[in-house]
């Protein structure tokens, strides 16, 4: 079993490293990485998109991916118990293409039905997602692998989603937005936090007071905040608790950071604080010398387990006696639909993964009803 050091046992790491060096720490190597301080025996950790599978650095068919099912299909299992081997399934996924750190869950709500990221995220209710989320991280990182509930915080439009303002009451801040990622924290303990980039009230997100409070002040989070792609987008975002700037090389910190260092602008300590949190994520993933990554601790036929999870978020509305149905007395069954043919099992975007294969419906259901004339 990992163990996670604390401040006063990683400062002698911290103290040996120079200034260019710690900014180094908190800044991207390339689109999924971090850099590596082989002195101090840092390695480099690798990131991946992995709300329903896990990319890995590479993705296409020589790389194929276990396709899970959405978010919202999970939510609509109701099940904590299935969201834990979802997640545990999803780090196993991580160990095999070589990711340290998986990101996701997506848990933003569901305020609008125009939200063009709605399928990776849970639900539109906060508690319902909170424990989706807290059982979904726990699975991950109980299998050696961080997780990355995101993405905070009220990040729930695609208009204009770099760019817009979040107006919120504090009541509906604390009840709905936060809520969805409290027990990720106070429960789970995740690892990473992913700060989104939309303002809250004025403020971006990656400069917004809430990455320290409650995140931090009340919910007592140890982790790394890691920045939305792109979502830092100047050096006053180092004065919050905003710990690490992807993607890399090149970035709004770097150079500037270290000089607003040097003339008193930022304080020391502020970055100091922030390398050791990225050394704890590091000793907790088994990226640093003298910390083995988390023996697997659930381990299972991944495609198995897609499956199963598939059929636990198909919801039957009503049944008026038609079901369930005896393969042998059905002479005939129409199939009606588009998506019947044309399988659409992912929505897109940052959670898009290429599988092996893909069983379409009709396929599924003529392999299932050998007997039966099944018509398109």
């Amino acid at each position: 079993m990992s163990y996670t050091p604390t401040d006063d046992e990683l400062r002698p790491l911290l103290e040996q490293l120079t200034l260019e060096e710690k900014v180094l720490v908190l800044t991207g190597r390339d689109f999924w990485s971090t850099w590596p301080i082989e002195r101090i025996g840092l390695r480099s950790m690798l990131f991946s998109d992995g709300p329903s599978g896990v990319r890995g650095e590479k993705w296409d068919e020589r790389y194929p991916s276990l396709n899970f099912p959405s978010g919202t299909a999970l939510a609509a299992s109701w099940d904590t118990t299935l969201a834990r081997r979802y997640g545990a399934a999803s780090a196993v996924e991580a160990r095999r293409k070589g990711v340290d750190v998986v990101l996701g869950p997506t848990i933003n709500l569901h305020r609008s039905p125009l939200g063009g990221r709605h399928f990776e995220a849970f639900s539109e209710d906060p508690v319902l997602t909170a424990d989706l989320a807290a059982a979904y991280v726990s699975g991950v990182q109980e299998n050696g692998v961080g997780a990355t509930p995101k993405h905070y915080v009220a990040n729930d439009s695609e208009t204009d989603r770099f760019t817009v303002n979040a107006v919120v009451g504090d009541r509906a801040l604390r009840e709905l937005y936060l809520l969805a990622f409290e027990k990720a924290v106070t429960e789970s303990h995740a690892w990473m936090v992913m700060s989104s980039y939309n303002s809250i009230n004025g403020v971006t997100a990656t400069e917004n007071d809430l990455l320290e409070t409650p995140l931090n002040s009340e919910w007592g989070f140890d982790g790394v905040v890691v920045s939305d792609w792109t979502a830092v987008r100047s050096v006053d975002s180092a004065r919050a608790s905003q710990d690490l700037v992807m993607p890399g090389p090149d970035g709004p910190w770097g150079a500037t950071l270290v000089d607003a260092v040097r003339s008193g602008i930022i304080p020391e300590a502020t970055v100091d604080r922030k390398v050791l949190r990225m050394l704890r994520l590091a000793a907790r993933v088994g990226a640093l010398a003298g910390h083995d990554q988390r023996p697997l601790a659930l381990v299972e036929d991944g495609v198995r387990f897609a499956r199963e999870a598939s059929s636990a978020g198909m919801v039957l509305v009503r049944n008026t006696g038609e079901l369930p149905w005896v393969a042998s007395s059905l002479g005939s069954l129409a199939v009606i639909g588009d998506n019947a043919r044309n399988a659409r099992t992912q929505g897109g975007g940052s959670a898009t993964v290429l599988p092996e294969r893909v069983v379409t419906p009709l396929d599924g259901i003529r392999e299932a009803l050998p007997s039966t004339r099944v018509e398109y």
